[in-house]
C-alpha cells in the first residue's frame, strides 16, 4: 500500500489503482472531502481557498484536479502556482482565506505526491478536525454546486516575494547587517522551489549566491531527504569555492540544513539550537521542540535563562505545546523552524534569516560556531515485531521498568536519563517500534540502543 491516509493530509505514489495510490481518483476525492468539511466548519455562504505547490513531477497534474474539484464546490481559489509551505501558510491569513492546501510531498522521493490541509489560520488541522476529512472522504458524501454557483480561480504569483518582504519585516532580521558581513553561501535546492526562494532572499540580504541544484524541473538530482550521504555534492562545492556556508531545503522549505565551512553537516538537529540562541539573546523567553529533538536545545533555553518544553512528535503538537508554553522559537529536530512572530508554521526562509544574523554578529566561521554547542549524538533504530505482539503491553513493560527515571508518556515512552535519552514510540502503519537515543558520543548513543533492543526483546518474548 503507497495511499497513506492521515489526520494531517493523504500522501501516495502517483499512479496505479485508487485506493492502493494516489491516482487522480484519490486526489479529488479528498480535495471534495476537504472542501465539504470547510463548508461545516466555516458556516460561511462563500469560502476561499489557497493553493500552492512545490515543483514535483506530478504536481501541476494534481493542482488542476484539487482547484477544479474545489471550484466544482463553489469554493474561490487562489492559485500561487509553484510555492513552498510556508509561503502557504502564510498566504492564507493575508487572503483573509479559510483554508489552503500545499500540495507537496515535502522530503519524499519524486514518484510521490500529497495533500497538506490548512486551516483558516494558514496552520495544520488537529486531530479530530482530520479525522472528520477522512470520514467524508470514506463516505464520498460530496454536495457539488450548480453551474451558476461555482467558484471562480485567481492567480498569484508573487507571493514568494511578500513571504520574502514578511521575513525582512521581521524585528530581530537588520538587511544591513548582513549584507556588511558579504557572506558568500552554496545554495541546494534540489531542483524544486527552494531553487526560487532561497537565492531571492538572501539577493535581497545582500548575501553572494551560488546556486546548485536551483532549477525548479521537479528532477531531484538526489534523494530529496536533506541527509549527510545525500549532501555529498554540495559539501565539496561549499569547500571549493571557498564559501561561508551552504544551504540545503526540501522539496517544500520547510526543513533546513546548513553545511560549515569546512564542507561538514551542521547537523539538522542544530538548525534549531542556532537560530533560538540568537533568538533569546535578544528576547527573553522559552521553547519547544518535540521528544524526538536533542537535548541541545534545552541546554541552550535554560542558558538564556528560558524554559524548555517537550512535545509529542509532529508539528500540530509543537504548534499547541508553543501556544501553552508562551514559546517565542520552537519546532522540530529534522531542521523544522516555528517562529511566531510570523507564522505558526515550519520555515527555512525565517531560519535562513535569523541564521544569517546570528553568524553576522557573531562572526566567527560556522564551524567554529557548532563547537561551541554542547554536543550530542543520535541513534535511530526500529525492532521489527510479529503482528501478534501487544505493542502497547511492550512499551508499558518498559515503562515500569524504568519508573523512577524522568519518563514522558505523551508520546510513546521517553526515559530521560542524567546522561542521555531514549525515546520508543510504535509506527501507526506496521508493527514496529521506533528507538530513538541521544547521547555525548555516538557509540554511546548506538550501545543505549542496542541495550534497549535487548531489553524490549527480553519482555516480548523473542
Amino acid at each position: 500500500m503507497t495511499l497513506i491516509k492521515s489526520i494531517s493530509g493523504i500522501r501516495g505514489t502517483i499512479g496505479g489503482r485508487p485506493g492502493d495510490n494516489l491516482t487522480p481518483i484519490d486526489a479529488v476525492k479528498f480535495a471534495a472531502a476537504y472542501g465539504i468539511w470547510l463548508k461545516e466548519y466555516s458556516q460561511k455562504e462563500q469560502l476561499k481557498v489557497v493553493i500552492g505547490r512545490d515543483a514535483r513531477l506530478s504536481g501541476e497534474m494534481i493542482q488542476n484536479l484539487v482547484v477544479s474539484t474545489l471550484v466544482g464546490l463553489g469554493i474561490d481559489v487562489i492559485d500561487l502556482g509553484l510555492s513552498t509551505t510556508p509561503t502557504v501558510e502564510i498566504a492564507v491569513p493575508l487572503e483573509k482565506a479559510d483554508g489552503g492546501i500545499i500540495l507537496t510531498a515535502s522530503h519524499n522521493p519524486k514518484q510521490w505526491n500529497a495533500l497538506k490541509l490548512l486551516n483558516e489560520k494558514g496552520e495544520f488541522l488537529d486531530a479530530r478536525q482530520g479525522q472528520k476529512i477522512l470520514e467524508i472522504a470514506e463516505r464520498e458524501d460530496f454536495d457539488f454546486a450548480e453551474v451558476d454557483d461555482l467558484g471562480t480561480i485567481t492567480k498569484n504569483d508573487a507571493y514568494i516575494d511578500i513571504h520574502i518582504d514578511e521575513v525582512l519585516n521581521l524585528s530581530l532580521v537588520e538587511a544591513d547587517t548582513i549584507r556588511n558581513a558579504k557572506f558568500k553561501v552554496v545554495v541546494d535546492g534540489v531542483n524544486s522551489t527552494g531553487g526560487i526562494a532561497i537565492p531571492k532572499l538572501l539577493e535581497a540580504l545582500g548575501v553572494e549566491v551560488i546556486e546548485l541544484y536551483c532549477d525548479p524541473t521537479g528532477h531531484f538530482p538526489h534523494n530529496p531527504e536533506p541527509l549527510k550521504e545525500h549532501l555529498t555534492d554540495i559539501c565539496q562545492l561549499v569547500v571549493q569555492e571557498k564559501a561561508d556556508f551552504g544551504i540545503v531545503v526540501d522539496p517544500d522549505v520547510d526543513r533546513l540544513a546548513f553545511i560549515s565551512d569546512e564542507g561538514e553537516m551542521f547537523g539538522e538537529e542544530y538548525t534549531l539550537v542556532a537560530c533560538a540562541d540568537y533568538v533569546l539573546g535578544k528576547t527573553k523567553g522559552n521553547t519547544v521542540s518535540n521528544l524526538s529533538s536533542s537535548r541541545a536545545l534545552r541546554d541552550v533555553t535554560q542558558k538564556h535563562g528560558g524554559v524548555y518544553e517537550a512535545a509529542a512528535v509532529g508539528e500540530v503538537n509543537v504548534v499547541i505545546k508553543m501556544k501553552e508554553n508562551k514559546a517565542i522559537i520552537g519546532g522540530e529536530g529534522n531542521g523544522g523552524i516555528i517562529y511566531p512572530e510570523s507564522h505558526y508554521g515550519r520555515d527555512s526562509l525565517v531560519g535562513t534569516a535569523l541564521f544569517l544574523m546570528l553568524m553576522a554578529e557573531r562572526g566567527g566561521t560556522v564551524t567554529e560556531l557548532r563547537a561551541g554547542y554542547p554536543s550530542y549524538f543520535m541513534s535511530k533504530k526500529k525492532i521489527e515485531l510479529t503482528p501478534d505482539l501487544d505493542v502497547d503491553g511492550i512499551l508499558k513493560a518498559m515503562e515500569e521498568k524504568y519508573k523512577d527515571e524522568d519518563i514522558s508518556t505523551i508520546d510513546g515512552v521517553k526515559i530521560d536519563f542524567p546522561e542521555n535519552w531514549v525515546h520508543l514510540r510504535k509506527s501507526n502503519t506496521e508493527p514496529i517500534i521506533r528507538i530513538y537515543t541521544e547521547a555525548k558520543s555516538q557509540s554511546e548513543a548506538d550501545m543505549l540502543a542496542e541495550r534497549i533492543i535487548s531489553e524490549i526483546k527480553e519482555v516480548a518474548g523473542i
